[in-house]
């Protein structure tokens, strides 16, 4: 039962997502970046020179730089490796005895945690579930959530859905996202869209990361400057 093969598929466009019901805006100062589950056990499903991976590994890599630039906190979620099946549980049931240690568990090349990322190990689809995910948000003052990774109707989808169930607003990386197929892909989008967040792209979600970390280091140096 281990992941099947995934065929490639265009990414859904923006013009297949609901409109937006909430008018949240990305802040730099209050958003966190989640990389869901790259591990290279996940991604071997992939054909790594076709879509949708040729566009989602370089975006998700993109929005990491932009949120270094901009200290926002960046958070890595990975399964462990030999699993006990009283820690797997009934996941068991549906996808087998999961990854082993070593090269399964390994983030992909292109997306190497650095040593000032956050890791998450992870138990369930969601990051939210068996974790200390929402306690490490709050503790960094983060009450918004960029989403990215695999599997967007899974993993990606859920960890968006138990944000906004925790009062963490979620934003959904369109094209920094990755699934089964373009109609599971396509269905996870328009939840979020219609349900519990935002969905976006990778540029619109790095012009406001840019935009209101320039912002945010204006407004300091405005005040260091009134406190002379």
């Amino acid at each position: 039962m281990a992941i099947p093969s995934i065929d490639p598929y265009e990414l859904p466009t923006g013009d297949e997502i609901p409109a937006a019901r909430v008018d949240w805006t990305l802040d730099a100062s209050r958003c966190a970046l989640l990389i869901h589950d790259m591990q290279k056990y996940f991604i071997d499903a992939y054909q790594r020179d076709a879509e949708p991976l040729a566009t989602v590994v370089p975006n998700i890599v993109r929005l990491r730089e932009a949120c270094l630039a901009a200290g926002i906190p960046v958070v890595y979620t990975m399964q462990p490796g030999d699993q006990h099946p009283s820690r797997r549980g009934i996941l068991a049931d549906f996808w087998g005895v999961g990854l082993s240690t070593g090269r399964d568990t390994e983030v992909i090349d292109e997306l190497t945690p650095g040593p000032d990322d956050i890791q998450v190990t992870k138990w369930r689809y969601s990051a939210f579930q068996r974790t200390d995910f929402r306690q490490l948000l709050a503790h960094n003052g983060r009450d918004q959530l960029i989403v990215t990774g695999v599997y967007a109707h899974m993993g990606c989808m859920l960890s968006a859905a138990d944000a906004f169930m925790s009062d963490v607003a979620p934003f959904m990386a369109l094209d920094a996202t990755a699934d089964f197929s373009r109609d599971e892909h396509l269905m996870a989008l328009q939840y979020v869209a219609k349900r519990v967040g935002r969905v976006e792209t990778t540029d619109a979600l790095i012009e406001s990361i840019t935009a209101s970390a320039c912002r945010r280091d204006r407004e300091t140096e405005e005040l260091t400057a009134s406190l002379r």
